[in-house]
This record gives C-alpha cells, sequence and structure tokens, in this order.
C-alpha cells in the first residue's frame, strides 16, 4: 500500500465508529502523539482475548496481503505482530512488555511509517469499566528531523480511530 492510499483510507475512516474520543495531540514534522479511548461492551478478559487476535478485529484495507486473517500476534516480550501469506510477510511491531488483561505496548511503525524510518511506540491499555472495558490507545511516533510526520499524524489518527473502534464493536 503506498503512502497516498494509507493516507486516503485514514482520512476516510477517520469520522467512522464509535470512539468516544481521538485525538492528534501534537504533531510537529519529527513526531506525532495521539489519543484514543472507547469503552466495549465486551468483560475485560474477552475483550483481552480479541486484542490479541488481531485477526479478529484490524481491518483487512489496512493489511498488505488484503486479508486480516493473515495477522498474528506473539503475545510476550519480543514477540510479534506480523502478517504472512502466500508469497510475502511482514512484521508490522515487536511487543516491548505485556501485563495480561491490562497492557500491551508494541514498537509498531505500520504502514509507510517503516519507510520513513520513525519509531513508533504504541500503548494498549484496557480497565474494567462499568459498562464492560475502558480501551485506551496512545502512539507516540519518533523520526528525523524533517520526517513529516505532522503530515501522516491525521491518516494515522483515522486509521488508529477505526481499529479501537473495531477492538471495541462486541462482535457477537
Amino acid at each position: 500500500m503506498t503512502v497516498y492510499q494509507w493516507l486516503a483510507l485514514g482520512l476516510a475512516t477517520a469520522c467512522l465508529g464509535s470512539v468516544a474520543t481521538a485525538e492528534v495531540v501534537s504533531a510537529e514534522p519529527d513526531r506525532y502523539v495521539l489519543r484514543h479511548e472507547a469503552v466495549s461492551p465486551l468483560a475485560p478478559d474477552a475483550l483481552w482475548d480479541r486484542l490479541i487476535d488481531p485477526a479478529s478485529w484490524w481491518h483487512p484495507d489496512h493489511t498488505y496481503s488484503g486479508d486480516a486473517a493473515n495477522l498474528r500476534l506473539d503475545a510476550q516480550a519480543g514477540g510479534q505482530w506480523r502478517e504472512e501469506w502466500d508469497g510475502g510477510s511482514v512484521l508490522h511491531g515487536a511487543v516491548l512488555q505485556i501485563r495480561d488483561g491490562e497492557t500491551l505496548v508494541l514498537d509498531a511503525p505500520f504502514g509507510p511509517l517503516q519507510s520513513m524510518g520513525v519509531t513508533v511506540i504504541w500503548t494498549i491499555t484496557l480497565e474494567p469499566a462499568e459498562e464492560g472495558t475502558a480501551i485506551r490507545f496512545d502512539e507516540v511516533a519518533v523520526g528525523a528531523s524533517g520526517s513529516g510526520l505532522d503530515a501522516v499524524a491525521p491518516a494515522v489518527d483515522g486509521v488508529k480511530a477505526e481499529a479501537i473502534a473495531r477492538l471495541a464493536a462486541n462482535p457477537g
């Protein structure tokens, strides 16, 4: 997928889903900070199981193979979020930290961010809530001076807004 396709998809999906809040906290040429929050009707254990199975909630339009069923997450420190299909594979991210049922921290320069040579830390936090489970995505990207991260931040924000909405949804 080209950078322009990612930008178009991100902008097109920025308004989808039932995200309680989605925000580009800050964006500069060499960094951005994003935050997304939502509440899922799923119980914390069920939502955790869904989180660590990205094939069940990640949108196939944001894969290289076009099929989210090709996504796998090895949910342990040093594990990988990868996509494998006949004729190709992509490492989307590496697990930096995991606290079962609570926190997943990834070094995850998804899509065009890989070719930009930036570091992206994506922290996903789950907490019990009266209505089910509160979800928070915090993402910090840092690159070289003039990386253009401020230009891609809105598209990435749109992709992550869609992702949290899909994760929060009740699949039943």
